[in-house]
């Protein structure tokens, strides 16, 4: 399925970068080859995958040589000048790691750069995840910067799907609908929910009712073993099978909805 090109948003500590961890591997384990892409300058995707310390891949945002040296903003060149449109397509290949049956790709602060950073650092990563979601075979899985920033259109050109990860809070909801109205603003068609950290079976529908036409693919109980998970850097697919359970669903519904589409 190459054509999977799947986002992940929401404010801040709604618990999207664990689903879009647990919605990678699951996807792996289903036979796609899978790229998992940290786009949030917070990069906590590898330890979601329960990756060890020597294992996750360092931030290309922080790679000044590489990025000076394919921007032309190194020691020889001269004023203010860089390419808007550098050679990125050997990148991905040599710098992402492969954990847990996937390939894990750290960026740092891409969407900062989508939001309109007008310096060689933004066109890099610009460049890098447009090539990346246009031009590669994989299925595509991103985590995205928390809140509404992230929806600058060089952030998110490719996507084909984009999921909001919502938890019992009108702030997380307001989010929630905001990123899908830009979404759809710039041309994405399929945006649904995922609601966390449900403490009351009525805050379910109470939260379905304000989301309104954005469809909600699964509901997800609180679950301590994530924060445990989280505190002992292990992977959260063998410590929370209740949750791995609901994302396996939701998988299950955005590939048929995909697919359909398609």
């Amino acid at each position: 399925m190459s054509g999977f090109r799947v986002a992940i948003g929401g404010k801040g500590g709604v618990g999207k970068t664990t689903v879009c961890g647990v919605l990678a591997q699951l996807l792996a384990k289903s036979g796609l080859d899978v790229l998992a892409i940290d786009a949030d300058p917070d990069t906590n995707l590898a330890a979601a995958l329960g990756a060890t310390a020597v294992q996750v891949p360092e931030s290309i945002i922080n790679m000044k040589k590489l990025i000076s040296e394919r921007t032309g903003t190194d020691k020889n060149a001269t004023g203010a000048y860089f390419r808007m449109n550098p050679e990125v397509g050997d990148i991905p290949e040599k710098y992402w790691v492969e954990i847990n049956g996937l390939k894990l790709f750290v960026l740092g602060g891409i969407t900062r750069a989508g939001a309109g950073c007008a310096c060689a650092e933004g066109s890099f990563l610009r460049a890098l995840l447009t090539h990346t979601m246009l031009n590669r075979k994989e299925a595509i899985i991103v985590d995205l910067e928390a809140g509404v920033e992230c929806m600058g259109r060089s952030s998110i050109e490719g996507i084909n799907a984009l999921i909001v990860v919502v938890e019992p809070g009108s702030r997380s909801i307001e989010t929630a609908l905001n990123i899908s109205q830009m979404a759809k603003s710039l041309n994405i068609k399929q945006v649904s929910a995922i609601i966390n950290k449900v403490t009351d079976d009525s805050q379910i529908e109470q939260i379905r009712s304000q989301l309104g036409a954005i469809p909600v693919l699964t509901a997800i109980k609180y679950t301590p073993e994530i924060q445990r998970a989280d505190m002992d850097r292990s992977n959260v697919l063998d410590s929370a099978p209740s949750l791995v359970e609901k994302l396996s669903e939701a998988k299950d519904v955005l590939m048929k909805m995909i697919k359909e589409r398609d």
